[in-house]
């Protein structure tokens, strides 16, 4: 039952999505990504894979799993649903004390079963007045266990003000999600080097660095 009910949810969510934000996608010069692939974006609010979601054609929709935090995503069964069933989400235990999975484990099976992952290497929504906090080691990790993969750079712009901090009810404004040329890790690359270069990538989308409109 579940399952026959998550599909119309779903369609719901992507409807509204569209209707709040009139989101729309830019594609890098290389188009959609050809096969499987890691999206990371910029986190601002609790929204942010939704829009990417939204924009994304219905093929590349359905093998695309955000990863989330299971604490959130697992606090009730309305959430349980939809993190489990409508989203079909990656749910990492933040809480290393908790885990029974390792996170990187778990990632490389989705990708290993023909899914495409959504990820924000801030690895919480960024709050300040930077374009974007320090990414965490995890990008790097999962993009070392499989050195082959794209990992597309996903720049959201103005969803965190449709959705401020303690706002329940979204305020419409019109968004924009800049998808740009994937990049690879380099053999031999280091930690810190592709943690730059990726965090490089991703502000070079930015309304601000790319010289767009706000």
């Amino acid at each position: 039952m579940q399952r026959l009910i998550a599909k119309p949810v779903a369609i719901t969510i992507v409807l509204f999505a569209r209707a709040i934000t009139a989101v729309r996608a830019i594609w890098a010069g290389e188009g959609l990504p050809p096969r499987g692939c890691i999206y990371f974006a910029n986190h601002s609010s609790h929204g942010d894979f939704i829009l990417i979601w939204a924009v994304l054609p219905p093929r590349l929709r359905r093998r695309a799993r955000p990863v989330a935090g299971a604490d959130y995503w697992l606090k009730s069964p309305l959430t349980t649903f939809i993190g489990r069933e409508v989203f079909d989400a990656v749910l990492i235990e933040r809480d290393r004390e908790k885990r029974t999975q390792d996170p990187i484990e778990q990632m490389v099976a989705a990708i290993d079963a023909g899914s495409s992952l959504i990820l924000f290497p801030e690895g919480t929504r960024n709050q300040t007045d930077e374009p974007l906090l320090p990414f965490r080691s995890g990008i790097f990790h999962l993009a070392s266990a499989r050195a082959g993969i794209d990992l597309v750079p996903v720049w959201i712009n103005n969803l965190n003000r449709v959705m401020p901090k303690g706002e329940i009810v979204p305020i419409p404004l019109i968004c924009t999600v800049t998808f740009g040329n994937p990049i690879r890790l380099e053999p031999g690359e280091t930690k810190d080097g592709f943690l730059g270069r990726a965090r490089a990538a991703l502000i070079s989308l930015s309304p601000k660095h790319s010289g767009g409109s706000e």
